[in-house]
């Protein structure tokens, strides 16, 4: 009996120890030997507390009260421990016995469980507040699992979906759970239609794969009609930061010349009123910086800046441009129709540069937007109010045009309300110092370099030309004599400033270029050989002229238009 007793207690999980009624250990478990790492025959007759001092045993034996799955730490192990008196047939405590095991695994396995919860429950609320739409079906393809923004976007409700294979919202297309479960692999950018309302969506999914095994498939959903509607925002918006560059202000225009101190206070009066302003000056000399300025000075600043080159645009499409068109008002017009630059321009600032370029046709509808603050599209009758700022700029002789029949006299006297007239840079030799260290400021950003000053012999030799491409020309000059010092440099030099520059340089012989050029070549008809000699003229004038295309144009006795024509026409570059 005794053996069959000591096989039980050797072969439970629970750890015995029992101890005479003077604290002397009598038993001692396997399971003992294993927790508290001693063996038995080490430690039988000895006084427990020369084992384990921390022992409540002997408290047990002077009390004869149990005490029952107290927690205790041993040797940096975590127990359960009961401990009871052992009595005899009168009642008298004769020895004490401990049953205890080792809860450091539970309690580690708890802390996991715990920290499981806690994970699941911060997953829970990630499915449940993403706004993509998520489903998840099992290794059969049945759906166990949707969030909230699933049924927002396809219409079904959970019951509609959890237990029911995964082709069931599928109206139109090929089920990517189905194929994730097929091919054990990922699959994105998959076009499908769902739901009772047939919601057009990219669908993606990809395998939930657990120990090497394929469990099933979750997939995300994104509303493609949303996609297509925030696209078209940005491109608004997009269009609307080009249309707002308006980047300059009075603070960029460098003048301390008289003249231009009269045109900058002119310009910033004429910002504080809404009536139509006229910018003219030779090419080069600013305009546009003006156009800038006086739309950033005016209450309209947080609105709309639209600039027209109306020169660059052919004449039968800048009328269509400018006002729009209805769908079907002519060949190749968009579905739809277009609105035009007055109407993106609504409420804030419109500038048409080379105003003198327009044609009478045009000028025509210009003026009726001047006088009745509306505009009708090409192809329509419906007459659209706006309200915009109207800033116009020319390089050209507006007077010489309406006495030539070229521009309207009625159209000129609405666009000359506010005439303001921008310098040239050869009357302006007082601003040359501090327009050319802007200049250096700007290209040693531009180029890395660390150019500090110009010298005095330089600086004359700039006041003595007189400089028909204006403040465009002089940039050009500064840069090129910038590129032609060495690193070591810091001060612009005459020897620094192009060869090309000086009052000597090449002067335009039309009759001994021409001839020179006229060169046959075999299969070349006469129209060939015009269209090669053509393009070699503007190309020499271009570059004569630093790119100046109004310059370009005066020189060649040709109009701006014709010279834009004919330079996308050859496809110059310059």
């Amino acid at each position: 009996m005794l053996k069959e007793i000591d096989v039980i207690l050797n072969s439970t999980h629970d750890a015995t120890i029992a101890v005479d009624m003077n604290g002397n250990i009598t038993l001692f478990n396997k399971a003992a030997e294993k927790i508290l790492g001693f063996n038995e025959k080490d430690v039988l007759g000895k006084h427990i507390e020369e084992i384990l001092p921390s022992t409540r045993l002997p408290y047990i034996l002077e009390t004869g009260e149990s005490e029952l799955n107290r927690r205790q730490i041993v040797s940096d192990i975590s127990i359960i421990t009961s401990r009871m008196p052992v009595k005899d047939e009168q009642g008298n405590t004769i020895g004490a016995v401990a049953v205890f095991r080792d809860i450091s695994e539970i309690m580690d396995l708890n802390d996991e469980i715990y920290k499981l919860k806690e994970m699941q429950s911060l997953l829970e609320g990630i499915f449940h507040s993403t706004q993509d739409a998520i489903s998840v079906c099992d290794e059969n393809g049945i759906g166990v699992l949707i969030n909230p923004a699933y049924t927002q976007l396809i219409g079904l409700s959970e019951k509609d979906i959890i237990g029911k294979p995964a082709t069931t919202d599928i109206v139109k297309g090929e089920s990517v759970h189905m194929k994730v479960l097929r091919t054990k692999k990922p699959v994105k950018d998959v076009r499908l239609k769902v739901g009772p309302r047939n919601k057009e969506v990219v669908a993606g999914a990809a395998p939930i794969i657990v120990d090497g095994v394929l469990k099933g498939s979750v997939g995300v959903l994104h509303d493609l009609t949303e996609i297509k509607r925030l696209n078209s925002e940005l491109m608004q918006a997009k269009q609307i930061i080009r249309n707002l560059e308006a980047k300059y202000t009075f603070d960029d225009i460098i003048g301390n010349d008289e003249l231009m101190i009269t045109a900058m206070q002119k310009a910033k009066q004429a910002a504080l009123t809404p009536a139509t302003v006229l910018l003219r000056g030779e090419s080069g000399t600013g305009k546009e910086l003006f156009a800038h300025a006086i739309h950033n000075l005016s209450y309209r600043k947080y609105n709309q800046f639209v600039r027209v080159n109306c020169a660059a645009i052919s004449e039968n499409l800048l009328e269509s441009e400018l006002f729009g068109y209805e769908e079907g008002a002519f060949t190749g017009a968009l579905k739809g129709g277009k609105i035009g630059l007055f109407e993106q321009a609504h409420g804030g600032t419109i500038f048409l540069d080379e105003i003198g370029e327009i044609p009478l046709s045009t000028q025509v509808k210009l003026l009726r937007v001047l006088q009745e603050k509306e505009i009708v599209r090409v192809g329509g009758t419906n007459h659209i109010n706006i309200d915009v700022r109207v800033i116009t700029a020319t390089n050209a002789p507006l007077e010489r045009a309406i006495e030539e029949g070229r521009f309207r006299e009625d159209l000129y006297y609405r666009l000359n309300v506010l005439p303001i007239h921008i310098p040239p840079l050869r009357k302006r030799k007082n601003d040359f110092y501090h327009l050319i260290l802007h200049l250096i400021k700007k290209f040693n950003q531009e180029y890395g370099r660390s150019v500090e000053e110009i010298d005095i012999e330089a600086l004359n030799k700039l006041k003595t030309y007189d400089w028909p491409g204006n403040v465009r020309e002089l940039q050009n000059i500064i840069g090129r004599s910038m590129i032609n010092m060495k690193y070591s440099e810091t001060i612009i030099k005459e020897e620094h400033l192009p060869k090309l520059f000086y009052n000597d340089r090449l002067q335009f012989n039309k009759d001994s270029r021409i001839s020179s050029r006229i060169k046959y070549e075999n299969n070349e008809g006469l129209k060939e050989i015009m269209d090669r000699l053509e393009r070699e003229v503007i190309i020499s004038a271009l570059k004569r002229n630093n790119g100046n295309r109004t310059v370009t144009a005066r020189e060649l006795q040709v109009s701006v238009r014709n010279l834009y024509y004919k330079i996308e026409k050859y496809a110059i570059e310059i």
